[in-house]
């Protein structure tokens, strides 16, 4: 398996790398993912011998004080084969000068979500309460306040 950076992508191997996790919010519309990575701070992908697709991960920084993981992504039949853990410890090596090396998932109340809170917290990451730390998100269709003010 090798790391390396990219900066172009192949909607098809994407799509179904992708696919491959159930991502769909992603996947309807791969010309827009296919943006998104070619937009990020840093895309790495992990590939066998032969070139095919084990898995993926992208940033978005500043490349001073914060580090956001936004995707890892590993094809299912790659998993528990250290692609996400080289994944991630490639970045962590790339932002060990950053200040805050962040990723968000899915709560532990989830099936994903099980299963990657105890792949993080083995590669040594706290939550964000562990860190002192909470996290907001606005919602994406979120009423107008004009329209609910009384």
């Amino acid at each position: 398996m090798f790391i390396a950076a990219e900066n172009a992508f192949d909607p098809a191997e994407i799509l179904s790398l992708y696919g491959s996790v159930g991502w769909e919010g992603y996947t309807g519309d791969i010309d827009s993912l296919c943006r998104g990575l070619a937009n990020s701070h840093l895309v790495i992908t992990a590939r066998d011998d032969s070139g095919t697709l084990l898995g993926l991960a992208r940033t978005l920084s500043d490349d001073e004080h914060i580090c956001y993981v936004q995707d890892v992504v590993v094809d299912p039949a790659y998993h528990r084969q250290g692609v996400g853990r080289a994944l991630l410890e490639h970045l962590a090596r790339r932002y060990a000068h950053c200040r805050a090396f962040l990723l968000s998932t899915d709560d532990a109340s989830t099936p994903e979500g099980v299963r990657n809170h105890a792949f993080y917290r083995s590669l040594g990451f706290l939550s964000y309460e562990e860190r002192g730390l909470t996290g907001f998100a606005l919602p994406r269709n979120r009423p107008d306040p004009d329209e609910t003010a009384p």
